[in-house]
């Protein structure tokens, strides 16, 4: 009984030490937005559950700032975003680092994607063989084809790549990509964007994201676009 009671209390002090821990990490975070209305009980209550059991100090940083943009702005984070988090490894949460600094957020969306190139409708070019371009190989900049299937494994993205809806001629599209930002026009009928996209859980993750720099991506995805669009 003594055995049980002192292993009880030393997880109960593994556990409160965990929680302020995260409570610290999240009064440290400097945000411009805050919000008047409270946060939710029952998010509440399931962050404290899930956090407590955080061990990791990296990933306890994660968890601070997810508390504190939660208080900003009740509702930032869905109850499916922690239990998601919660299985997550540093391991994990490398890779998605990954993922994410490779991401493009298209002007007044709010969802990531990690664009692999273009397609050209079927039409006049298909009658004289003209082949689809080769995608852009997300592996040469560090997110292998076992991450994105651990990825989409772990509901961050979805399971498969998007072909975009054909392209108005002549209209421009605004796209972020890290701190890098350009334009892109279609030059032509018939193109589309293909990419994968990340789920409501990774755009929600996404946010808390510190972005590498992806500048050899970049380069690399506006040479493969600029062979059917104008960049700007």
């Amino acid at each position: 009984q003594q055995a049980i009671k002192r292993r009880n209390d030393i997880l109960a002090l593994s556990r409160i030490k965990n929680l302020q821990a995260i409570m610290d990490v999240a009064l440290s975070v400097s945000l411009t937005e805050t919000s008047n209305e409270p946060v939710d009980p029952d998010w509440f209550y399931a962050f404290s559950r899930l956090a407590e059991n955080i061990h990791s100090p990296a990933m306890q940083g994660l968890w601070g700032k997810i508390f504190a943009v939660e208080v900003s702005k009740p509702g930032a984070f869905s109850l499916r975003t922690l239990e998601t988090l919660k299985v997550l490894t540093q391991r994990d949460a490398a890779m998605f680092t990954r993922a994410a600094s490779l991401s493009c957020l298209r002007q007044g969306d709010t969802v990531p994607r990690l664009i692999t190139g273009y397609h050209r409708k079927p039409g006049f070019w298909r009658l004289f063989g003209h082949r689809q371009p080769e995608p852009v190989n997300l592996a040469a900049y560090g997110l292998s084809y076992p991450d994105l299937l651990a990825l989409i494994d772990m509901k961050l993205i979805f399971a498969s790549e998007i072909e975009s809806g054909e392209l108005p001629v002549s209209e421009s599209i605004k796209w972020r990509c890290g701190s890098d930002t350009f334009t892109v026009t279609p030059s032509g009928q018939g193109l589309a964007f293909v990419y994968y996209k990340f789920t409501s859980t990774g755009a929600e993750l996404a946010r808390l994201i510190n972005r590498h720099s992806a500048s050899a991506y970049v380069d690399a995805l506006k040479q493969r676009l600029s062979q059917a669009f104008i960049i700007e």
